[in-house]
């Protein structure tokens, strides 16, 4: 089935933590791609000029499967991990056409 619904999200991670933030961030995409049947896509992307701003892409079969992946162990173990690193983040959800 098509991805309908997409995911961007954005963390800004304190100066310092960048390297242990990305080894916990690939180990989230893994997870998610290998536990979640209707997580479709999860690509990870660092600015240029600045690497302590991430930016997720991420595609789900549909808004409901996104809320699985909310609602995941591991997505709940990463939050965990991660919220001490983050000084900020953004989360927008997205209906492809």
């Amino acid at each position: 089935m098509a991805s309908r619904f997409a995911v961007t999200a954005r963390f800004d991670v304190l100066p310092g933590k960048e390297a242990v933030f990305m080894t916990e961030m690939k180990k989230q995409a893994e997870n998610s791609l290998s536990l979640e049947p209707d997580c479709h896509y999860f690509d990870i992307c660092v600015d240029a000029d600045n690497p302590c701003r991430i930016i997720l892409y991420e595609l789900y079969k549909d808004a409901a499967a996104f809320e699985t992946h909310l609602a995941s162990r591991h997505f709940a173990e990463f939050i965990e991990t991660v919220t001490p690193m983050i000084s900020g983040k953004m989360i927008e959800r997205w209906n492809r056409q």
